[in-house]
This record gives C-alpha cells, structure tokens and sequence, in this order.
C-alpha cells in the first residue's frame, strides 16, 4: 500500500512516499479504499512540528485529516461494499495515522455517505479545509448569528473565508463580505457570485466595510487570517457585534485598540474544536450535509495533484495562497 509518512518534523520533503501494509481492520472498523485526499493548513502545522504534540513519540505519521473513498469491507456496519463515503474523525492524520494512503480501516461512527452528485475531487474538497464546519459553529454557537444580519469573513480565497461566506448566505445573512489581497482574485470571487469582495490593494478591510455596509459595520466576523487583518476587523464591528478568531495564517501577534471592544460592547471568541461537544459537532455536520444536499454550499477546488507530489501540494496551498481547496487523487 502507498502512502505519504513523515519520520520527522521538519520542511515539505519530509512527506515521504513509502510502500506500507494494507491496514486489517479491527471489531467495529471499515475498510475504504481512498479515491481523493483534502490538503489542510494544519497537515503543514503537524508535519513542520508547530504545535504542542510534536513529540518523537508521535513518529512516524501518515498525514491527511480527510478524505473520499469506496468501502471495501463493511465490518458488519450499514455500510456496504461499493459506498461511497467521506472519511472523517478524531486524530486522523494527527495522532493516529491519517488518510493519505489507498487503503484506510476506521470507525464506522467516521464515515458519511457522499452525495451522489458530488465527484470525488469536490467532495474531498467539501471536508479539506474543515470551513464549512469553522463558519457554521463560530457563526450560530459563537456569535450567536441571527437572520438578517452582517458577516465578514476575510480572505475568500481561503477555507474559512470562501465557505464561512456561504453557509451566512444559507443562514440569512443580509450581506456577507470577504476580502482578497489581490485585484485578479477580487475578479475571481465576482464571477462566481461574491459581489462584497474588498480589494485590499486598494482600501483597507475597515474603509471597504464602512463602504458597503454605509457605516454601519457588520454585526459578526470570522477571522482565519488574524495578524494586522485582525485590528480592521475589530474596528469594523457595529455595536455589540463579535469577532471570531479561527486562524492565523497572517500572523499571530496582533495589536488591537481596545476601545474597539469597550465602546462598542464587542465580544472576542477564540475558536478550536476542542471547546464544542461532540453532540454538538455531529448535529452541525448533520445540519451541513443537509445544506450540501440542496445545493447551498459550492465547494470550490483551485489544483489537484497526485498522492505522490504531496510536498509540492502542500507548497502550492502555503506559499501560494490558492482561490480554492487543494485536493490530491490516490
């Protein structure tokens, strides 16, 4: 079986290529055999060491939190031979081995049939980057978004901007506004149909929602770019509105006016998983798939590679800054 390991922490090359046993599932697992695999930001952050567990005893790894593929053996679950699911659950990729291999043997409690109208490219794409889940719980259990309202989510090109703007369409939102850095990719968003999109060559994130919202501000803000984004945003909000933070891919330190929260009664939430019930996460995906179904969330692929190139995917979603997920095939 191929797979993508990393031994140590370190650069991009350390996502290796590498001929493994075929995984025999245990009581209780199914085994899948993957099609198409999401490239996340945090597959960067585990491999490159950053974050708390990175410890020699979490070595080797398989990457991949995601992924899309056809059930080999149903282990006497629900499922069958044949199905298509989505591959999901706790540690995949971080502490226990991931789906960035052919064959992979999980709980069946991680496995959601897919669509039948999704393709296995989009639908590795839907769970990539986890936004569409980010959006949803940062929104209704964080923000405490109600219909009608305002919402901000930077970066449209991104995860957690693009797909955190499309579930505030589904929920109501009466304007929902993203931010992109560049002019090409301003024009990007339009022609798929995101007409609030700032230009930050042009104005700064505060001056392009004052604009659109005619001085209002907007009434909640999911933030997956942090750094010198996140003080605009706070002074962006409207009285009593929220800021989300959900990432930091601009940086981690921040410098903020503090009269931001204090005059406008603002509130600032820190985002992880961690801090939801595991009830609460199934019933948000439950609600997200159910949105998948009528066709209210689009996700939007920007490159594909093969498993093999896994270095080279994870550059391109890095360093690039793609409009779009980056999935590869298995």
């Amino acid at each position: 079986m191929k797979a993508i390991q990393y031994q140590s922490y370190g650069s991009y090359e350390e996502n290796r290529l590498v001929d493994l046993e075929r995984p025999v599932p245990k009581a209780g697992e199914v085994l899948v055999a993957m099609r198409a695999v999401g490239v996340n930001p945090l597959d960067n952050t585990f491999r490159s060491g950053h974050i708390y567990f990175a410890t020699p005893q979490n070595l080797p790894r398989i990457g991949g939190q995601t992924g899309v593929g056809v059930v080999v053996e149903s282990g006497g679950s629900q499922f069958h031979a044949g199905d298509r699911v989505f591959v999901t659950g706790q540690g995949l990729g971080l502490t226990v081995d991931g789906t960035w291999r052919e064959f992979v043997a999980v709980p069946a409690g991680g496995l959601i049939p897919v669509p039948a109208q999704l393709d296995d490219a989009h639908a590795a794409a839907f769970l990539a980057g986890a936004g569409y889940l980010t959006g949803y719980l940062a929104l209704t259990e964080l923000a405490k978004f109600k219909e009608g309202q305002t919402v901000l989510a930077p970066a449209i090109g991104s995860a957690v901007g693009m797909e955190t703007i499309q579930i505030a369409r589904r929920l109501g939102a009466s304007k929902v506004i993203s931010t992109a850095s560049t002019t090409e990719k301003v024009e990007l968003a339009r022609a798929d149909g995101y007409e609030h999109v700032i230009d930050l060559s042009k104005e700064t994130l505060k001056d392009g929602v004052m604009r659109i919202t005619e001085g209002k501000g907007v009434d909640a803000v999911v933030d997956g770019v942090s750094g010198k984004l996140t003080s605009q945003a706070l002074a962006s909000l409207a009285f009593g509105g929220s800021l989300v933070i959900a990432g930091y891919a601009g940086g981690r330190e921040v410098d903020v006016d503090v009269t931001d929260i204090i005059w406008k009664a603002s509130s600032v939430h820190g985002f992880s998983f961690r801090a939801f019930a595991p009830e609460t996460i199934g019933a948000a995906m439950r609600t997200i798939f159910g949105y998948l179904g009528e066709g209210a969330l689009k996700p939007k692929i920007s490159k594909t590679f093969p498993l093999e190139h896994a270095p080279e995917a994870l550059r391109y979603l890095i360093e690039s800054r793609p409009y779009g997920r980056v999935v590869m095939e298995v």
